[in-house]
């Protein structure tokens, strides 16, 4: 029977996980400090380890070393409640197995438990590399909500290895700070990190900006300039907007990247270099390959790893940690507090934020600037722009405007000296029309059904129908 040993010092985390063991037919123990897991593992090796990261005392990644070395066969699979980029990568360096992030659902545990367990049966007998670690920091990346902690993980496997990775995602969403932690976390920290928007290039640019020009090879050309695809050599070359890349200059990248050489504008001799090449969109590149603007042996020549970067409106409680943390970041001198009223919160949280991380940090710039050290207040932020992101609208982004404009209205007729008494059968008689017109059209007339969906009865709907004199089908 295969033993799992479990750390954690949430009592009832233990006890889930040991009634999950059980049920696979596994002999379990448990441990609430790194330090007394470390005593039941040289007692009894364990086959498979369960290592919370924060613990009281020593914490989870400083003890998987000692954890290697009692049981080098035994996978350790990471759980943590507050992930975030460092610690996930950490976790791979050292030799973690898998990274689940709390709360996670029992089913999910089991997976990989079973992935665990048959590996440790495959490289039972196989010694396992020393892991090194080292000290690495990236500030900007943060997140806890379950869409990020992903991202953190995809991120941690994939920047020890030479595949080409494609970021896709909206505008603002973070991708070239994303890169720039690939490359960090990567063999390749010491070499450079070449970043180009393609977008930002003329057609007639491009190729002789990636792949540099010979002296004379144009009018202008009056000396011989490196490429960024040479200037790369050792490092990372971020293509940001990748699918702005012209067709002709597509054709010789692929060839560059299949065999790491370059032949610059007007040369006859071509240059090695070796770089790694991560890319970026808010473009379906798949869609651009279906319309004939991308080649599609370049598109799997890039995207051997895809990730995406949900938009901020998916992040949740993101939001708030990083208004904070950019609230701080941007304060104009260290000793500056910086806080927020309710109403800034409120607004903040409701906000869709269209342009992402990227709005979100303009805005809080923006209001501390007018906050003038002062508590940062709902008026201090700048107008949302509900519309500058045309690829962005969504539910919460539809019901956030809807707010605003109910809130407009209402400031409006009070404004005007509208009776508080009958004010609210006014907004009634906005905005009742137009909500069940579209519940009729969407059903073709049929007033059963469309008051199933606006949750009334049907003779409730009729007489809200007779009153607003709409039409119906019987």
């Amino acid at each position: 029977m295969s033993h799992l040993l479990i750390i954690d010092d949430e009592p009832s985390i233990c006890w889930g996980l040991k009634k999950l063991g059980e049920s696979l037919s596994l002999s379990c123990d448990t441990a609430a400090s790194a330090e007394e897991g470390l005593k039941k593992a040289a007692q009894t090796t364990p086959d498979a380890v369960i290592l919370d990261v924060r613990l009281p005392g020593m914490d989870g990644i400083s003890a998987m070393q000692q954890l290697q070395a009692l049981a080098p066969a035994a996978p350790i699979v990471v759980i943590t409640a507050h992930g975030d980029l460092s610690t996930a990568v950490e976790a791979v360096r050292r030799g973690a197995f898998d990274y689940l992030a709390k709360p996670f659902a029992l089913d999910q545990v089991e997976r990989v438990l079973q992935r665990a367990l048959e590996s440790r049966r495959l490289q039972q007998a196989q010694p396992l590399a020393p892991v090194v670690a080292r000290e690495v920091s990236l500030d900007g990346l943060i997140g806890r909500s379950p869409a990020m902690q992903e991202v953190f993980k995809r991120v941690a496997l994939v920047a020890p290895s030479e595949a080409c990775v494609l970021l896709a995602g909206e505008s603002g969403t973070g991708k070239e700070l994303l890169a720039r932690a690939i490359h960090r976390y990567s063999a390749r920290e010491a070499g450079p990190f070449v970043a180009v928007n393609v977008a930002s290039l003329s057609s007639s640019l491009a190729e002789s900006e990636l792949f540099g020009h010979v002296r004379g090879a144009f009018t202008g050309a009056e000396e011989a300039r490196a490429g960024l695809l040479e200037q790369a050599d050792g490092g990372t070359l971020f293509l940001d907007e990748v699918a702005d890349i012209p067709l002709p200059t597509q054709v010789k990248l692929l060839r560059a990247l299949e065999h790491g050489e370059i032949l610059p504008v007007g040369g006859t001799r071509a240059v090695t270099s070796n770089f790694r090449v991560v890319s970026a969109t808010h473009q379906n590149l798949r869609a651009c390959v279906a319309g004939g603007s991308f080649r599609h042996d370049l598109l799997y020549r890039l995207c051997a790893i895809e990730i995406e970067l949900p938009p901020l409106r998916a992040r949740g409680a993101d939001v708030r940690e990083l208004a904070e943390f950019f609230a701080h970041q941007l304060r104009r001198e260290a000793t500056q507090s910086v806080s927020f009223t309710p109403g800034a919160w409120a607004e903040i949280e409701r906000r869709p934020w269209p342009g992402n991380v990227r709005e979100l940090r303009n805005a809080i710039e923006h209001a501390l600037i007018l906050a003038h050290g002062e508590a940062i207040r709902a008026e201090h932020l700048p107008p949302a722009l509900w519309a500058a992101e045309p690829n962005s609208a969504s539910p919460a982004g539809d019901a956030a405007q809807l707010v605003e404009l109910v809130e407009r209205w209402t400031e409006a007729q009070l404004a005007a000296g509208a009776s508080p008494t009958e004010l609210y059968e006014q907004f009634l008689n906005v905005v009742e029309p137009p909500l069940l017109a579209a519940a009729l059209r969407k059903h073709l007339g049929q007033c059963a059904a469309a008051a199933r969906v606006l949750g009334m009865h049907r003779t409730t709907l009729k007489k809200k129908l007779a009153q607003y004199g709409i039409e119906f089908e019987p």
